[in-house]
């Protein structure tokens, strides 16, 4: 008993969709197989799923670029004229662009100068101008900061200076503990306590 015709419209259910399409894909692939063994044509397959997952076959010594030049030819249709232009217009553009870099490049190193017009040169003039001034002003950061280095450091020894100094003073102070009252001149010093002789008079 045969199976009876199917409806050829979109299968609604996922599941039974992707089911049906790994089945006639994998059908399609081994037709497209058979007929390049059996009637040794030229085959090339390409099949994208919903997922964006691609399969293909091509049949044993042929590549695709070779298939769709003979498309090509045997057709009279241009597939590659709209990526191409674009290709080339792109190509153009960067070498357009990097034409006009070397030129800017030769005008800021001084050459080619002469058939400029007053806007372009004062243009160049401004570029070199505000390179300078920047260049100075690095020159000047850098000056500072050795400057302020070198400040730095006749600090720092003068520190160095004053903490040793005072360090000694404190040894001194500290480990010689002297009389002070003999050091005293004799007229400060204290006289023992004598009756005053003319109470007893």
């Amino acid at each position: 008993m045969g199976r009876g015709k199917i409806e050829i419209k979109r299968i609604e259910n996922t599941s039974n969709r992707l089911v049906t399409y790994s089945k006639r894909r994998n059908g399609i692939l081994k037709k497209a197989k058979e007929i390049t063994v059996l009637c040794d044509a030229k085959v090339s397959l390409i099949i994208f799923g919903t997922s964006g997952k691609m399969h293909e076959y091509c049949s044993p010594s042929t590549n695709l670029g070779d298939i769709l030049d003979q498309y090509q030819q045997t057709s009279g249709r241009k597939l590659w004229d709209a990526k191409h232009e674009n290709l080339s217009n792109e190509i153009d553009r960067i070498k357009k662009e990097n034409d006009n870099m070397q030129i800017e490049l030769r005008h800021l190193k001084g050459e080619d100068i002469t058939s400029l017009p007053y806007k372009e040169l004062m243009a160049i003039e401004d570029a070199l101008e505000n390179g300078l001034t920047y260049m100075d002003v690095l020159d000047n950061t850098w000056k500072n900061a050795n400057f302020l280095e070198e400040e730095y450091k006749q600090l720092n020894f003068i520190l160095n200076q004053q903490e040793t100094a005072y360090e000694n003073a404190r040894e001194q102070i500290g480990g010689g503990h002297q009389d002070y009252n003999s050091q005293m001149p004799s007229i400060f010093q204290v006289q023992p306590i004598q009756p005053n002789l003319q109470e007893r008079k």
